[in-house]
């Protein structure tokens, strides 16, 4: 008997998204190329971003791992999820503490690396290819990707039987199919920076930083002030990830980027008015902070299809969605394990696998990210449907302050990872 060649999945984006994919679709029996338009793999530089990873996403990138101990050693241990409202630049009450939030906190880059340097022989990945176009036969059997090669201009052909789109919240694939789809800004953008506080830990600044926040070191901390709030928590190496949002108009965008460079004198004018607004020590942290940046703020309403013909999305591709509820990077990984799973329980029947792909998880991204559009509202003092005034933290009532807690997030503890409302065994 002539053994069946192996399916080939062409995964267009190869950040956490396309990565997981890899992973995912590699253990599922597939052949996987990925193409990423960047010319070689991110470094830990001192911008990017901290994330924080549930205990299910954990379960899930360890089973990926030969070392599943590895991720452990790139985080911190996250446990409490606190609120703490801000009046006249202190801390006048906490509103909200969770002991039992169990997340780790790890640096983008430092987990990309892990998975990256993780991933299945057989995957292929190709650094400083942009795609070009794509285009699917007419008897939906398989798709053509184009790409050019960044560091040559020659285009390349690569024939795969799915595309899986991994390429962002701006994602092209999506947009030739759903050229109308516009992104919702939210109304805020968001200051953010890693602070770099190795060599200077006994400082009398990093004593005074941390008698303020004196959690800091497994404490996921949101101060709320009216119409605004930050956040901040440590990842490793000694760096504080922080983040402030400001109600504003939307800015105006160059490229294909949500996140904006700056000016040192629009760095000094936001320290300025940081400074009417917060706690000194954080402030402090801010002025401390290189190259800190402005990420604008989007998100989008939920596809009602998340695939087409043999074109499937994942990740910000198929659900763009605001930081609030720290949930982006470990939706993209939750959607690489199920789709790894839908394809391998239905090996030959690849529409089958997208249909069980997209009833598994819409429902839940869509919950997720409508909550997290409310919770940000809530906390910048918007106007939030359903309420008749607006969120004054020194004010919140008992059940304003219980929108804020993390176990009202929809699926925290039950999210299916396979078919007829199964529920994770890992």
């Amino acid at each position: 008997m002539m053994k069946q060649p192996q399916p080939r999945a062409v995964v267009v984006g190869g950040s956490i998204a396309g990565v997981s994919c890899a992973h995912a679709l590699a253990l599922a029996g597939w052949d996987v190329i990925v193409l990423e338009k960047s010319r070689r793999p991110p470094t830990g530089s001192p911008t990017g971003a901290g994330v924080g990873i549930d205990p299910l996403t954990q379960r899930i990138i360890g089973s990926w791992l030969q070392k599943p101990g590895s991720l452990h050693n790139i985080s911190l241990p996250l446990t409490v999820h606190q609120n703490q409202a801000i009046s006249d630049g202190k801390i006048s009450k906490i509103l909200t503490r969770d002991e039992r939030f169990n997340h780790i906190a790890v640096h983008w880059a430092d987990l990309h690396g892990l998975l990256y340097n993780s991933i299945p022989q057989q995957v292929l990945f190709l650094w400083g290819h942009l795609l070009h176009s794509f285009s699917v036969s007419n008897n939906k059997k398989s798709v053509k990707v184009k790409a050019k090669v960044l560091h040559s201009g020659e285009t390349i052909e690569v024939n795969g039987d799915l595309l899986v789109a991994a390429d962002g919240c701006l994602s092209s694939v999506r947009q030739s199919f759903l050229p109308d789809l516009k992104l919702r800004y939210s109304g805020y953008c968001a200051w953010r920076g890693v602070f770099d506080y190795s060599g200077i830990e006994d400082s009398g600044n990093m004593k005074w930083i941390r008698a303020t926040y004196p959690g800091l070191g497994n404490c996921l901390c949101f101060d709320l002030a009216p119409g605004t709030h930050n956040a901040l928590f440590e990842i490793p190496n000694k760096r504080i990830n922080w983040l402030w949002y400001i109600n504003q108009p939307e800015p105006k965008l160059k490229g294909t980027s949500v996140t904006m460079k700056v000016r040192e004198d629009m760095i000094r004018k936001m320290q300025q008015e940081a400074e009417k607004v917060w706690p000194p020590a954080f402030v402090e942290i801010i002025k401390l902070t290189e190259e800190p940046f402005i990420n604008v703020i989007y998100d989008a309403d939920p596809l009602d299809q998340i695939f087409r013909d043999n074109v499937v999305l994942v990740g910000d591709a198929a659900h763009p969605t605001t930081p609030h509820c720290a949930r982006s990077t470990n939706m993209s990984i939750l959607d690489a394990e199920v789709l790894g799973r839908c394809l391998g329980r239905y090996p030959g029947n690849l529409r089958c696998s997208l249909r069980e792909y997209q009833a598994i998880r819409s429902p839940v991204t869509s919950a997720q990210v409508l909550k997290s559009r409310r919770v940000g509202m809530i906390k910048q003092g918007l106007k939030v449907p359903g309420c008749d005034k607006l969120f004054d933290p020194c004010r919140a009532s008992s059940e304003e302050r219980e929108e804020l807690e993390p176990k009202t997030v929809p699926f925290t503890s039950d999210v299916p990872l396979q078919g007829k409302g199964a529920v994770s065994s890992l």
